[in-house]
């Protein structure tokens, strides 16, 4: 599960959980992203604090699993590169799945190496509550068999981002409940989002 966390709030949490319990796997990891391509030019808060905040989330799960390999990485981060890299290394062997909300999966034909993406892991879309099934029109224009490397599970999601969070804390508003209490006080010891935007990574694209 990929992501900048910026910050990690609940909602992530759940849709892993859900994932976890639904699909029975046996561990899922957090990777959160370094310099996002996509993101390229935007303010993102420095790497070091959004590691620290998904450590604090998830520290209570033992099925959750942090993972620094994009954080580690110089330069733009491209999902591709992560995935090649883990086949190769830890998770060689593995059956390995993508865990990713229906506004990702949007995107996603326009991703570096989209084809190549789908050949390394099926891809698990969460389904927004009274939503039908995605639309994989897009991704069939790259890949054809896209539908077969693309599952859904539904979870209780809630509609916050981390756009709105960032906004939210900004404006002095609460974010009890929308992130873990850790994550909330490591936010407010470090006055991250208030006042300012989030500083840009001294790393980033």
């Amino acid at each position: 599960m990929g992501g900048t966390f910026d910050p990690v709030h609940t909602g992530h949490l759940i849709l892993a959980q859900e994932a976890l319990w639904r699909l029975r796997l046996d561990e899922v990891w957090f990777i959160p992203t370094g310099s996002p391509w996509m993101k390229r030019g935007e303010p993102v808060t420095d790497r070091a604090h959004r590691r620290r905040m998904v450590e604090l989330a998830i520290a209570d799960n033992p099925a959750f699993r942090f993972s620094p390999i994009e954080l580690d990485r110089p330069g733009e981060t491209y999902t591709v590169d992560t995935l090649n890299a883990l086949r190769a290394g830890e998770m060689a062997g593995d059956e390995a799945l993508f865990i990713m909300g229906v506004d990702t999966l949007r995107a996603m034909h326009r991703w570096k190496s989209t084809k190549r993406i789908l050949e390394l892991v099926r891809v698990v879309v969460a389904l927004r509550p009274g939503h039908g099934e995605p639309d994989l029109s897009r991704l069939e224009e790259v890949d054809p068999a896209a539908a077969e490397r693309v599952m859904t599970v539904r979870a209780p999601l809630i509609e916050i981002s981390g756009t709105e969070l960032r906004r939210r804390i900004s404006s002095g508003e609460p974010m009890r409940y929308l992130v873990p209490d850790a994550v909330g006080a490591y936010i407010a010891e470090h006055n991250l989002y208030r006042g300012a935007p989030p500083a840009q990574s001294r790393d980033g694209g």
